[in-house]
């Protein structure tokens, strides 16, 4: 089968007691990772609006760098045409043959402006139903600069102090929480990193959506955010990489398609194999995953990835990227057969990841 599901013990057992239904969940994640999310691509054209058009809750539609600007299309009125065009633009984008931050950050504009057309930021600020969160971090200390060896000394001392505690990334960064207008979403972070709660608006919306996809070192920062505290905002996946969260104030579930079956909390735990999520972020989450079977039917047996750019020629990649964002297809069509057919308790299994006792 080309999709895993995988749930958390109280997702798990709501879903027993009550099957598949998008009424039981309120909160959709979409992760950091660039490229990766192709795999994904179908899924999420089935999940909005088809899924759930089915219920009229309120879900709170959450997301880091790449997930962020999924989430964006997520809340669009045409949610598939606007997946679609993140698809095809982010898929098609070449580079010169040495592209420093200004010219990857002027792509990364462009690429915003293309999925938002004429009218979504005003559907992102409007739309009553589905509200979107963007998540940036704020910057102090050294990587607050745009200086290319103060940067670099600033993620080492991240990186060190996340190595020897993960809280201490508090002294560093702030979680910068962009929500739209009329939206309650209330985060709990079980190392207790400082978020700040900032309401978009029809002059920020864009500079957020960049913000949370500013990798350092690669896309220049926001520095001047509208109607938001000063400082150097930059990619969200920095703190929120997989995330390690729990949300609320509703008492939901979470739905999380992701391209991993584990969950890596921040981008400086990638190398860090103890730093596990907690059970308490994860107990009330449903994950849609790739399967195993079905990355190693996609060429070159993986999905994309930003290394991409450096070892295959525009031709190569583009080709590539855009067969596994056909091939997602199979991964959506899965899902809705199995919501279809009401099959969900013969596919859908544990967490396939360890977690921290809460």
């Amino acid at each position: 089968m080309p999709l895993s599901i995988y749930a958390g013990p109280t997702a798990l057992a709501r879903i027993r007691e009550h099957g598949l239904s998008p009424a039981l969940f309120s909160h959709v994640l979409g992760a950091s990772g660039g490229p990766k999310w192709f795999v994904l691509a179908g899924i999420d054209r089935i999940l909005f609006p088809a899924f759930f058009a089915a219920s009229s809750q309120p879900v709170n539609v959450i997301g880091s760098s790449a997930g962020a600007f999924r989430s964006a299309c997520f809340v669009q009125r045409d949610p598939v045409a606007a997946i679609n065009r993140l698809a095809e633009n982010y898929s098609q984008t070449v580079y010169s043959l040495k592209p420093g931050p200004g010219e990857i950050t002027h792509k990364a504009r462009e690429l915003i402006d293309y999925v938002m057309g004429r009218n979504g930021v005003m559907e992102v600020l409007t739309n009553k139903r589905f509200k979107l969160h963007v998540i940036a971090a704020r910057c102090h200390g050294l990587m607050q600069h745009y200086g290319k060896y103060r940067q670099m000394l600033g993620l080492g001392v991240s990186a060190a102090a996340n190595t020897m505690n993960r809280r201490l990334l508090k002294k560093l960064y702030t979680r910068s929480v962009f929500s739209a207008p009329d939206s309650q979403l209330h985060i709990t972070d079980p190392y207790q990193l400082t978020t700040e709660y900032i309401e978009l608006g029809f002059n920020n919306v864009k500079d957020a959506l960049l913000a949370s996809g500013s990798i350092p070192l690669v896309i220049d920062g926001v520095e001047h955010m509208v109607a938001a505290p000063s400082g150097m905002y930059r990619d969200g996946g920095i703190l929120d990489y997989h995330f390690d969260l729990s949300f609320g104030p509703q008492d939901a579930l979470v739905l999380y398609p992701h391209f991993y079956p584990k969950a890596i909390p921040g981008w400086f735990d990638k190398a860090l194999k103890r730093r596990i999520p907690h059970a308490s972020s994860f107990d009330n989450v449903v994950m849609l995953v790739p399967s195993d079977e079905f990355v190693a039917s996609l060429p070159y047996g993986k999905i994309p990835d930003r290394k991409d750019f450096e070892k295959m020629d525009d031709t190569q990649r583009i080709k590539y990227w855009q067969t596994v964002i056909s091939e997602s297809d199979r991964l959506g069509e899965c899902f809705a057969d199995i919501y279809r057919k009401g099959s969900i308790m013969d596919v859908i299994q544990p967490l396939p990841f360890l977690c921290r006792a809460s």
